[in-house]
C-alpha cells in the first residue's frame, strides 16, 4: 500500500514516516522545502504547498492511503492564515484523494475541538464540538475534522484521530518551550495545580495512525469515525511538566497564579497585541490559561475496541525513553 504523508518534517509526521519505512511501506511526502533528512531515508519527496490544489491532486496519483498530519499550530495569528493552512489545505487533500482514487485518508485532529469553558473528565467521542473557540487553531481544526468525516464514503474511507499533548524525542515545540521558560523563571502553576490531563508519547501516537489506516476497510466502524488517543494514564499537568523540567536539571515550578487572574491577563494581552498588530504570540492568552488550569482527559474504549489501540509504553517507560534519548541530552546542554 503506497502512502503519502503531509507534515512529514513536523514532530508527529516524521515519526509516521519512520514507522512506515520500518514496515517496508513505500512513502511519498509533500514538502515545501528541500529535506536532506527525508531524502536520506529514501522517501519520495514532492515539493508543493498544500494550498496549491492542482499540484496536490497531481502528487496523489498512485497513492492508496494518505496521512494528513500537516497543520498550522499555535494560539496566535491571523484568522485567514489558519483557515488557509488548516481548512483549505484539508479540502485540497480531500478533493485530490477523490480525483485520484485514493481509498483511505487518516486525519490528525485535536481534542481542542471539543474543549470549551468546562473541565472534561473521562468524556468520550460523543462529546459535542465546543460552542465557542478562544483561538483559531481549534476553530479551524474543528471545521477540517467535520469535513474529513463528511467526506467518508465507499470510494474514500476517512477517519480522524485526536492525540492529546504529544511528547517525546524530536518534539520541537512543547518540551523546548517548557525548558526555555523554566530556565528564564517564567513558568507559573495556574490555578489549583491539581488538574488532570491526557498526554501521548509520540511513537504511540504515530502507531495509532497506522492502526487506523489498517482498519479503514469497507463496512468498518472506523469509517467516518473519530478517536481520542493517549497513554491512558492521565497525569497532574504540573507534576508532568515538573518531572521533565527536573530531569533537565532545572528548578521545578513553585510560583502560582490564580486561574481567573491568568485568564484576565490573557484577555488583556490579546487586546493589546491585537490593537497594535503585534505578530508575536502573547506570553499568555485565554486559550493557554484554560489549557493550564482545566482538566481534560478522555475515555478510550472506542480506540481500544475499534482500532485495537493500546499504548506500547507506560508513562514511566515513556519518561525513560525521553530522558535516555540524545535529543533530551542536547536540550539539557542547551538550557542548563
Amino acid at each position: 500500500m503506497k502512502t503519502l504523508v503531509t507534515g512529514s518534517t513536523g514532530f508527529l509526521g516524521s515519526w509516521l514516516v519512520k514507522l512506515l519505512i520500518e514496515k517496508g511501506t513505500p512513502v511519498r511526502v509533500l514538502i515545501r522545502r528541500k529535506s536532506p533528512e527525508l531524502e536520506a531515508l529514501g522517501v519520495e519527496c514532492v515539493h508543493c504547498d498544500l494550498n496549491e490544489g492542482e499540484k496536490v491532486t497531481a502528487a496523489l496519483e498512485g497513492i492508496d492511503c494518505v496521512y494528513h498530519a500537516a497543520a498550522r499550530p499555535g494560539v496566535w495569528g491571523a484568522s485567514e492564515d489558519y483557515f488557509r493552512d488548516n481548512v483549505i489545505a484539508t479540502r485540497n487533500i480531500i478533493t485530490g484523494c477523490k480525483d485520484q482514487g485514493v481509498s483511505r485518508l487518516v486525519f490528525t485532529s485535536s481534542p481542542s475541538v471539543v474543549i470549551g469553558d468546562r473541565d472534561l473528565e473521562g468524556v468520550d467521542e460523543t462529546t459535542p464540538y465546543a460552542r465557542n473557540y478562544l483561538a483559531e487553531y481549534p476553530r479551524t481544526k474543528a471545521i477540517a475534522e467535520r469535513e474529513i468525516l463528511e467526506a467518508n464514503g465507499p470510494d474514500l474511507m476517512t477517519c480522524a484521530l485526536r492525540p492529546h499533548l504529544i511528547w517525546g524525542p524530536g518534539d520541537n515545540h512543547l518540551i523546548p518551550r517548557f525548558l526555555l521558560r523554566a530556565s528564564q523563571g517564567r513558568l507559573r502553576i495556574v490555578g489549583s495545580g491539581k488538574n488532570l490531563v491526557d498526554t501521548v508519547y509520540v511513537e504511540d501516537a504515530a502507531r495509532a495512525h497506522l492502526l487506523a489506516a489498517e482498519k479503514l476497510v469497507e463496512q468498518s466502524k472506523v469509517c467516518g469515525s473519530v478517536y481520542f488517543i493517549s497513554q491512558e494514564e492521565p497525569v497532574v499537568l504540573f507534576e508532568w511538566i515538573n518531572r521533565i523540567i527536573s530531569a533537565a536539571g532545572l528548578k521545578p515550578i513553585q510560583a502560582r497564579i490564580p486561574a481567573g487572574l491568568a485568564y484576565s491577563i490573557g484577555a488583556i494581552l490579546e487586546g493589546i497585541y491585537g490593537c497594535f498588530g503585534i505578530a508575536a504570540e502573547p506570553p499568555m492568552t485565554r486559550f493557554i490559561a484554560r489549557q493550564l488550569y482545566q482538566s481534560h482527559y478522555f475515555d478510550h474504549h472506542k480506540a481500544r475496541e475499534e482500532l485495537g489501540f493500546k499504548p506500547l509504553y507506560s508513562m514511566e517507560e515513556a519518561y525513560n525513553k525521553l530522558f535516555e534519548s540524545e535529543y533530551f541530552r542536547e536540550l539539557c546542554r542547551e538550557f542548563r
